[in-house]
């Protein structure tokens, strides 16, 4: 049996499409919350209707500034409100907006908007802005509320929605052109992967700008008619519990760091919890378990990019075995590939890869040409059960090669998470030129004894498996979202005396 699942079709694109009328369906009548900013002291709180509003009014607002449908506009906004008005009245008026991080430099803001050209720069107060020629633009709500209702702008599916940048940690973020058909694939995730009904109150921890907020936080929660719930910027991770508690969230996303971060502080109560989602970094086996422990509710990982989102997970209907990442949503068509481009057998490893019909596939990264061919290659490396489970492996480039086999980082990992630390990652190092071991890297409060490492990764792993060197960092390298940057280990290595 090869390793190629194929669950197609698709839902139906249809020919005049616009990704933000899509999301606001469920606007114009409702009169329950869409969005809450928690802050620990008070909430700022919008309803559906007045989401709407300000989208409209939003849109109207852009147009009079003379955008024409397909400029672009750099948003460099916080975990405000502004974020996704300005965001889905740039989609509605046929705009495409260009979420960054808040904690971009300038260096690095004005490289990416020299890549991405925005005829406008939407800004709040303290963010830095680009060396760009781009006229600004300051968020104004209460203004925005009072203007009339701009038509929605309808198009070809296919054409630009939104740019977003790729978390660098092989090198330059690359911008990623998505098309406003690339809602109508989440639409599996709703009940393959967040188990999200119109009652529930989705809590995300990460910021606006992140891709995994911006979907799963924001835009699946209103498609589906639910309620929105995001922590004020600065809110710190051992504040988020009491937040999840007052706000009564229902479903908690997170990356893995937080949930291990959650799980050494003390829990309030929490009955209305009913799950919690994964995704960003790979969610180990302890990890879960322990989180099952604390809350009584199961954790769900999803696997995806910024490319082309999440397309395989587990999910409260079927979750993922032990070990496994999940299933192949419906509606996807997914391969383990070999280095030819030939499914694998089931049990082999080789590069994950999803259909370039798939759309919620990237248009494509600015600059270079769209996907060709049959297959696109996300550089994952899994393998495949008989029964479709899919096993990730970390990424292709980042497999080690120990004692002449090729191993997972992930595997080693996972041996060392009983332990008080709060992250760690494997890679391979050179003592001596041409001579590469096997190292840990950690961060944990102080120095773990080495006895101590040596026999957890003895319990657990295979002779040539086992990190020949362990050092502890205050903090390992990762981007502005959280991704550990596994490339920049080996220069942190430091010789033992």
């Amino acid at each position: 049996m090869l390793s190629e699942i194929d669950t197609r079709p698709f839902p139906t694109v249809p020919q005049d499409f616009n990704l933000a009328g899509h999301v606001l369906t469920n606007a114009a009548d409702r009169k329950k919350p869409a969005l809450t900013i928690l802050h620990r002291d008070r909430d700022e709180t919008l309803a559906y209707a007045d989401l709407l509003r300000l989208t409209q009014g939003c849109a109207t607002a852009l147009c009079a500034q003379g955008l024409e449908p397909g400029d672009r506009i750099l948003l460099r906004l916080g975990n405000t409100l502004a974020f996704p008005i300005l965001f889905l009245g740039a989609i509605w008026a046929g705009l495409v907006p260009i979420p960054t991080s808040a904690a971009l430099t300038r260096p690095e803001i004005t490289k990416l908007a020299a890549l991405t050209s925005p005829r406008r720069v939407a800004a709040e107060p303290g963010i830095t802005l680009p060396d760009h020629p781009a006229p600004l633009l300051t968020p104004d709500l209460d203004h925005w509320a009072t203007l009339p209702t701009a038509p929605i702008h309808l198009g070809d599916p296919d054409r630009e929605a939104y740019i977003i940048f790729t978390s660098g940690t092989s090198g330059n973020p690359m911008a990623v052109s998505h098309a406003h058909r690339a809602i109508l694939a989440r639409q599996t995730m709703h009940q393959h992967w967040e188990g999200l009904t119109p009652h529930d109150r989705l809590l995300h921890a990460g910021a606006l700008n992140w891709t995994y907020t911006l979907g799963t936080g924001l835009l699946d929660p209103w498609t589906v008619g639910a309620t929105a719930l995001i922590p004020a910027a600065g809110t710190p991770v051992t504040g988020l519990l009491a937040l999840m508690a007052r706000a009564k969230a229902t479903v908690f996303a997170a990356a893995p760091g937080i949930y291990r971060q959650l799980l050494r502080a003390d829990f309030p109560a929490l009955p209305h919890l009913r799950h919690g989602l994964s995704a960003g970094e790979t969610l180990p086996d302890a990890l879960r378990a322990q989180w099952l422990a604390a809350t009584r509710t199961d954790l769900h990982e999803a696997l995806g990019m910024s490319e082309i989102s999440t397309y395989l997970s587990g999910s409260p209907i079927r979750p993922a075995p032990e070990g496994a990442a999940g299933y192949v949503q419906p509606g996807r068509h997914v391969a383990i590939l070999d280095d030819d481009g030939n499914p694998v057998a089931r049990g082999a490893a080789g590069e994950l890869a999803v259909s370039t019909s798939d759309p919620g596939l990237m248009r494509t990264y600015l600059g270079h040409p769209p996907p060709q061919g049959r297959w696109f290659r996300t550089g994952d490396a899994a393998t495949m059960s008989g029964d479709g489970a899919v096993t990730h492996l970390g990424r292709k480039d980042d497999l080690l090669n120990a004692g002449g086999f090729r191993v997972s980082p992930a595997e080693i990992e996972a041996a060392f998470h009983d332990l008080p630390l709060t992250a760690c990652a494997a890679t391979q190092v050179e003592p001596t030129p041409g001579t590469a071991i096997v190292a840990l890297f950690y961060e944990a409060p102080c120095e773990i004894d080495i006895s101590t490492l040596r026999q957890c990764a003895e319990k657990t792993l295979a002779r040539w498996k086992q990190p020949r060197h362990y050092q502890r960092l205050d903090a390992l390298p990762r981007t502005g979202t959280g991704k550990l940057i596994r490339k920049a280990l080996a220069a942190r290595y430091r010789r033992p005396e």
